[in-house]
């Protein structure tokens, strides 16, 4: 691949994001020539770092606290004559910079945020909503937008700028850019403008702050950028006044944050006594793919649509950076699972208690109190089998209503075998051994198989009857003793097609694991264990139960010994295809993007391990590892495994990730192709970074 091509997948601008910045800058009240010093500096650091959009906190050219100071011809004229040496300075440095500054237009004051952009002004935003309320004075100097005559001014040299709270700032070469300013009141309205301006096609919302600091109030403005972030599916950068801003009888904790629909990305230190930046790289594919996905939202638009249509929309072309850029986010390498303990402890009590919920529903909704199913040893019956358990327990039924059979085939290791059989008996429920090497033998002869006749034939049939003799036994077993067969198969052998069709895993009466990813049911088997949710006997034999090789024991090893088959030797790394799943079901991400995040996420072994596993028992992924393994499940998802999907019982989603039922949350058609996705694919390099 050339170099240049190259280059260009290890740049975030080409896969859909931006780097934004918010600056909090050092500054003296009233003193316009040092407070635009200070802002150009910051400015040209944030260019520096490739970031394209720059935030400063509001009225921060002249600082906010000077109360009637405003009035000062001597202190608006300096505040224009800092935006004319910003407008001027802006010519070299590459980032749009967006500062607070009072204008007096038409003979009254606003409190504004000023855009500039290689040397012009794309626009200038209005404050609407002004407090006056208890610390807070400013309807005493300033005018609302809606109060405003002019809708286009004359700045710094430069007429016919779009003036106003109606602005929507597009950068025309970068896809889903769209950004919208409002002035920190704004956003503790009950309607914020930016609300409109969301549903009017901004992606990312500023917001120019003072907010003076009292106790608790921190708190309040996570909560507010979070929810307004979350409810408009945008990113709000928040900027509030720092060092500098006069103390006569208010505190000010220099508060910058940036969030990304809901999660935070980026916390300024508070109460620094020096300037600071904060960065954060902004996925604008991730909006607007949750804004096409979410149909109320456009709903929810349309109900507004006058308003809406009023927004003005300027637009300008930006200098993209270019070269190596890598992403400062982290994106864990486990998507499904949150990496702070409490939040996962949370997620894993959560996903647990779907499925049970779920299972509980069918059997009482079935008049059914018994349940059948096969247990291997492996990681999925095992989960399954807890949850079970647990179901019985939540329906004061006695566990042995549990009807457990371990199966033993040709390539059954002693391992998975003992375990099978000691966790049965250590859940105290019913535990039952059915060999079914006779009837395997039975119908490989029947149907003329080499292996009857003596040959070490161990080819898709020789598998599938034994996967379907499994099957066979588990439903003849739930009509004999009037039980539910419990499926155990879970979400990333749907998506990968990793199942035979019509039996094995495919198919049972209900399924508990179906939309469970095998990373995920690794860890709530640990949390399961960790947690003593059964017998410390239990935790123990699904700790050993989690060593163990993930196989499908199908085919002997040497001399008819154990299995030697390694189920992520033809599939992949679940770890790596659970992270391609995510992004490409929950996000429709490109196969170039999935690959850059997983570069990302896989680079550093140091990053992203479960909290009990040392780095040297977990793996990091080359470029070219990621890229081999990226095709297996595009190929597999797109091409092979959709057939399977659209025929699969019943099964509680359990996580925001997604669910792979026909009838719950993905439909696709069974015999589409997978030659777009695989083109993509071609872009992605072998190695670099």
């Amino acid at each position: 691949m050339p170099a240049e091509k190259k280059n260009e997948f290890f740049n975030l601008y080409n896969h859909g994001f931006i780097r934004t910045a918010v600056c909090i800058p050092e500054l003296k009240v009233a003193d316009t020539v040092f407070n635009t010093q200070r802002t150009i500096e910051l400015a040209r650091e944030a260019s520096s770092h490739k970031a394209i959009l720059t935030i400063f906190p509001e009225l921060g050219l002249s600082a906010y606290s000077n109360e009637d100071l405003f009035h000062q011809d001597a202190l608006l004229r300096g505040v224009r004559e800092a935006i004319i040496e910003i407008k001027k300075a802006s010519e070299k440095i590459n980032t749009i910079i967006v500062t607070g500054a009072p204008l007096q237009v038409d003979c009254r004051l606003f409190n504004c945020a000023v855009v500039f952009y290689h040397g012009q002004i794309p626009g200038v935003a209005v404050k609407s909503y002004l407090p006056n309320y208890r610390e807070f004075y400013e309807a005493r100097q300033f005018t609302p937008a809606s109060n405003a005559f002019s809708s286009r001014i004359e700045l710094a040299g430069q007429k016919n700028i779009p003036f106003g709270a109606d602005i929507l700032f597009k950068a025309a070469n970068i896809n889903n850019f769209i950004f919208f300013l409002e002035l920190c009141e704004d956003l503790w309205v009950p309607v914020p403008p930016s609300s409109f301006a969301a549903m009017a096609g901004a992606t990312v919302i500023g917001n120019l702050s003072a907010s003076n600091i009292t106790i608790g109030k921190s708190e309040y403005r996570h909560q507010l950028a979070s929810n307004q972030s979350a409810r408009c599916v945008a990113a709000y950068l928040y900027a509030a006044a720092g060092p500098g801003e006069s103390t006569t009888d208010l505190a000010w904790d220099g508060h910058a944050l940036i969030y990304e629909n809901g999660n935070l990305l980026a916390e300024s230190a508070r109460f620094a006594q020096k300037a600071q930046i904060i960065y954060s790289d902004l996925d604008l594919d991730r909006l607007a793919q949750d804004r096409m996905r979410l149909t109320s939202f456009s709903q929810n638009a349309a109900a507004h649509k006058e308003k809406i249509l009023s927004f003005r929309k300027t637009e300008f072309n930006v200098n993209v950076p270019t070269g190596k850029i890598l992403l400062n986010r982290e994106y864990p390498r486990f998507p499904y699972i949150p990496a702070d303990p409490s939040k996962r402890d949370q997620r894993c009590y959560e996903a647990y208690n779907i499925q049970v919920q779920g299972l509980s529903k069918r059997l009482k909704s079935s008049g059914i109190s018994s349940i059948v199913i096969g247990v291997s040893g492996g990681l999925d019956s095992t989960h399954a089998l807890i949850v079970a358990a647990k179901t019985m327990d939540s329906l004061n039924l006695p566990r042995s209503n549990v009807k457990a059979y371990t199966l033993p085939g040709f390539a059954t290791s002693a391992k998975t075998y003992n375990n099978a059989l000691k966790l049965m008996k250590a859940l105290g429920v019913e535990t039952n051994e059915i060999d079914i090497k006779p009837a395997c033998l039975q119908m490989l002869k029947d149907i003329k198989h080499p292996y009857a006749k003596g040959k070490k034939t161990f080819d898709i049939t020789f598998e599938n009857v034994q996967a379907g003799q499994r099957t066979a036994h588990l439903f003849r077993l739930a009509n004999m003793r009037h039980a539910l067969v419990v499926g155990t198969g879970d979400l990333s052998e749907l998506a990968l097609g990793w199942s035979t069709y019509g039996i094995g895993d495919h198919m049972s009466h209900y399924n508990v694991n179906a939309s469970v990813p095998k990373t995920l049911i690794q860890h709530l088997i640990r949390w399961v264990a960790n947690t003593n949710q059964f017998s410390r006997e239990v935790s123990k034999i699904l700790i050993d139960v989690l060593e163990t090789e993930i196989s499908p024991e199908l085919i002997p090893g040497k001399k008819g010994g154990p299995s030697v088959q390694k189920t992520e030797d033809t599939i992949g790394p679940y770890e790596l295809q659970d992270f391609n799943n995510f992004y490409i079901t929950r996000f429709g991400y490109l196969p170039t993007k999935v690959a850059f995040l997983a570069y990302h996420a896989w680079r550093d072994k140091t990053k992203g391990l479960w909290p009990d596993i040392s780095a040297d028992k977990r793996n990091d992924y080359s470029l070219k590892e990621i890229k081999k393994w990226l095709y297996v499940y595009l190929y597999r998802f797109f091409k092979t495994s959709q057939y399977k999907r659209s025929c699969v019982p019943n099964s509680p989603k359990v996580g925001s990730g997604g669910s792979l039922s026909p009838r719950g949350d993905y439909r696709a058609p069974s015999d589409s192709e997978a030659e777009i996705w695989l083109k993509n694919w071609g872009n992605i390099p072998d190695s670099g970074g």
